[in-house]
């Protein structure tokens, strides 16, 4: 597969990149990215069948279901860093191997109802966190210790709602392709 389509199947709505500067708009629309995202996940995987959840998004990626599972997976993490950034004061967050934790049992066969179950809560609890954040709160940071360096939570809004199209855009990509 050419280089140039295999990069198109990985990123297919591009990279993440910070607008500068964060407009309030931004954030409303952030957020309700993150508010839809468990029912846009839900209503398009759903009804896949086993074979259908078994198959890659692209040539060596991972399946539909690992795909789901690990939506949920990252986006607990993520919920997490928000408190931590407003508990503490910018805090060295613990990154995790995504890669190792899709090839874990439960992200390879577990039924994809309970990481959409679990996305749906998340979501609703990080959801009504981030509308009562003030302007303020939103500066405060945290610290990845690997690449990305201080991240203000304004700046993870935005990170997450390209997270949860980023991959939905992957499933939608496969569904049409598949004509399923």
């Amino acid at each position: 597969m050419e280089e140039i389509a295999l990069e198109q199947l990985r990123y297919p709505i591009g990279k993440y990149e910070i607008p500068n500067p964060i407009t309030d708009q931004h954030i409303e629309e952030w957020i309700q990215v993150l508010e839809h995202l468990p029912n846009r996940l839900a209503d398009m995987v759903s009804l896949l069948s086993d074979p259908q959840l078994e198959t890659p998004y692209r040539p060596g990626g991972w399946t539909v279901r690992q795909l789901v599972h690990h939506i949920a997976d990252s986006h607990h993490h993520s919920y997490i860093r928000f408190k931590w950034a407003l508990t503490e004061e910018n805090p060295t967050i613990k990154p995790y191997f995504e890669k190792e934790w899709s090839k874990l049992f439960d992200a390879k066969t577990a039924p994809i109802q309970l990481s959409l179950d679990h996305l749906k809560a998340v979501h609703a609890k990080l959801v009504y966190l981030l509308k009562g954040l003030s302007k303020e709160e939103m500066q405060r940071k945290f610290t990845h210790p690997e690449g990305n360096g201080q991240t203000t939570l304004e700046e993870n809004i935005g990170r997450y709602a390209w997270h949860g199209n980023h991959h939905l855009a992957h499933i939608k990509n496969l569904l049409d392709r598949e004509g399923w």
